[in-house]
């Protein structure tokens, strides 16, 4: 690989006089392990390698870009979850962040539930053998076909959104000759410490019922009237990439003051509550998530407390991790291709992807870790902007990161933490192919979802 002489652009000390930015690693070579897949490591050579499989193998035989999920870390996340709440309590993964019918499987065996939010989602777990009472549907405006295939399918709870779907729901399954088990999706009022497009619990969104006003008092009035439903509980969704347990605090205090008023006015107790997911994940060595054993202990304990104070029975907790268990698994690797220093401000790097396999930095400012992969350098590190070939000056991959200045074209990168929310909302913006996701595990790598081609973008174009 040649490394031709280019332009640089500005150097660490350069950058630290402006202000703006941290320093960058002692060492570029050193891997952070907080946002690294558990068996991502470097080889005697500095090459990276997963599941004991070199980059630049992984490229040769799966092409770039491309998402390679370490298969073993995900299995052992999925049981740490599952080992810290235990069988006292629920974990659903949340199949938005990313979904495929190995995963479903992989789920099923480590014994987590699904969340799934679309018919396509409900397609893919029942197609993979997810039984259909360890599914919980969700969504905004769901459909009747979506409802109807829920409720024929048997799955384990329907997340009742909206008046209307209450309603909605309730006549498919007396249609059907069954009580639908069902929760109550609410709006507590609380807005997590996150970005403003993804907090989900502050009243002026399209998500639930609002606790505010005695609307979620009226669903739940409704619900418990209809034949067709059998509710079950109140479910709460705060927001996501979170890591400061206070919002949690305080969805719970409002979420069992709900259900104490249920038992005032109907003398039930609902037996299930449900905190939802988004809990955060390193994407950088400033982010500390939290692990699996101190949230459920924390969010146990919150519950506990004020049900208690209201003279409550506990009920049964869920959770909804998705980004948790998947984000930190894998990586997307990336070729270089052009490499334009400005001088004085920055280096930006050009690669085969960009936002058409990874649109979070463009959709939510999000931030990102990057490493030069398939060798190891000791020049000095430039301050770089990892840019994708897209025609859009928005088509930003990492904004801000350090390479080492000898970086050249040909070279392999990669950005990890990518498991959640990349492929799942990927797109064919300029006629993109979207990558595969290749499952890598003790020395094999397999395609669990395969690199869409070209014949497949025209095989849609019926023009």
């Amino acid at each position: 690989m040649s490394r031709s002489a280019h332009p640089a652009g500005p150097r660490h000390a350069d950058v630290l006089t402006e202000g703006h930015y941290s320093a960058p690693a002692a060492d570029l070579n050193v891997l952070d392990e907080k946002v690294w897949a558990r068996t991502v490591t470097r080889d005697e050579d500095g090459a990276l390698t997963v599941g004991g499989i070199a980059v630049a193998r992984l490229a040769e035989e799966f092409g770039t870009p491309a998402y390679f999920l370490d298969e073993s870390d995900f299995r052992a996340r999925c049981r740490a979850w599952a080992d810290a709440f235990g069988p006292d309590a629920d974990v659903f993964y949340a199949g938005k962040a990313f979904l495929s019918r190995a995963v479903v499987r992989w789920l099923k065996e480590e014994g987590l539930n699904l969340d799934v939010c679309s018919g396509g989602e409900l397609t893919t777990a029942l197609g993979a053998g997810m039984p259909a009472e360890r599914i919980a549907f969700h969504g905004n405006n769901k459909t009747v076909a979506e409802i109807e295939r829920a409720v024929e399918a048997g799955v384990g709870r329907i997340v009742l959104d909206s008046f209307q779907e209450i309603v909605r729901v309730a006549h498919i399954a007396q249609r059907h000759g069954v009580r639908q088990r069902v929760q109550i999706r609410v709006t507590v009022g609380v807005e997590a410490h996150t970005h403003e497009f993804i907090a989900t619990a502050h009243e002026d969104q399209k998500f639930g019922i609002a606790l505010a006003d005695g609307q979620a008092a009226e669903a739940v009035r409704r619900a418990l009237s209809l034949d067709g439903l059998d509710l079950v509980g109140i479910h709460s969704h705060i927001g996501s990439q979170i890591f400061d347990m206070a919002g949690f605090e305080v969805s719970a205090r409002r979420v069992v003051q709900l259900l104490a008023e249920v038992r005032d006015e109907h003398g039930v107790e609902l037996p299930e509550i449900d905190l939802g997911g988004g809990l955060g994940i390193a994407y950088t060595s400033e982010d500390d998530p939290r692990e699996p054993h101190e949230i459920a202990k924390a969010l146990s304990d919150i519950v506990t407390r004020e049900c208690e104070a209201a003279k409550l029975r506990t009920p049964r907790i869920s959770v909804e991790p998705g980004r948790a268990i998947v984000g930190p698994t894998a990586f997307t690797l990336y070729e270089v291709g052009t490499i334009k220093p400005l001088e004085g401000l920055r280096t930006y790097v050009s690669v085969d992807g960009g936002m058409s396999d990874n649109i979070r930095t463009a959709l939510y400012d999000a931030e990102y870790s990057v490493a030069l992969v398939s060798r190891t350098s000791d020049a000095e590190p430039m301050l770089v902007r990892v840019v994708g070939k897209h025609c859009e000056s928005g088509d930003i991959v990492v904004k801000d990161a350090f390479l080492p200045a000898d970086l050249a074209p040909g070279d392999l990168i990669a950005v990890p933490a990518t498991g959640a929310y990349c492929r799942s909302m990927a797109s064919n913006y300029n006629h993109a192919l979207r990558p595969p996701v290749v499952a890598v595990r003790d020395g094999e790598a397999r395609v669990i979802v395969r690199r869409e081609t070209e014949e497949d973008l025209l095989r849609l174009d019926v023009g």
